[in-house]
């Protein structure tokens, strides 16, 4: 095979490694914002058990300034999600990567979910920015249906079975 055709045909290996790179970040993102909406549809259910919505609830420098009417006013500490619902009671928890159940304190859970959402967000916007400079890299390369570069073209025209 001459330089030519072994330079095309390294050119062709390293696109088609960064193709399977591409396809793989895709179905990770596919399962992360799957795992994603699965959290944001379990803190949905707690609000709903503790009949608040993430602005319903006042903040504690609102409810500050309510109370402020004597001079032994104490701030009370106000949860988001909790509100006034009992956050000592227990609530059923199924924990990620296996079939275990646990009943836990209700703040207790819904902490948890809140720290894997953000964990969640993060990690899918991560996965989006790679997936987007893989595009763009094969892009430059010649390796998707946008950008064809002459020489793929040709080889691809040229190709002969040798049977």
């Amino acid at each position: 095979m001459d330089d030519n055709g072994k330079r095309l045909q390294q050119g062709l290996v390293e696109v088609e490694i960064e193709a399977e790179r591409l396809l793989l970040a895709k179905q990770q993102l596919v399962e992360c914002d799957r795992s994603r909406n699965s959290n944001r549809e379990a803190l949905t259910a707690l609000r709903k058990q503790a009949r608040t919505s993430k602005s319903s609830v006042p903040s504690p420098y609102e409810s500050l300034m309510k109370q402020m009417g004597g001079s032994d006013a104490k701030v009370k500490e106000i949860c988001r999600t909790c509100g006034d619902h009992d956050s000592t009671e227990n609530t059923w928890m199924m924990f990620s990567g296996g079939d275990i159940f646990a009943r836990l304190p209700f703040h207790a859970v819904h902490i948890s979910l809140e720290k894997d959402q953000e964990k969640l967000d993060f990690d899918v916007k991560k996965l989006q920015s790679y997936v987007k400079d893989k595009t763009l890299s094969l892009s430059e390369k010649g390796g998707l249906s946008d950008i064809i570069s002459p020489q793929v073209l040709r080889a691809m025209v040229s190709l002969k079975d040798s049977k």
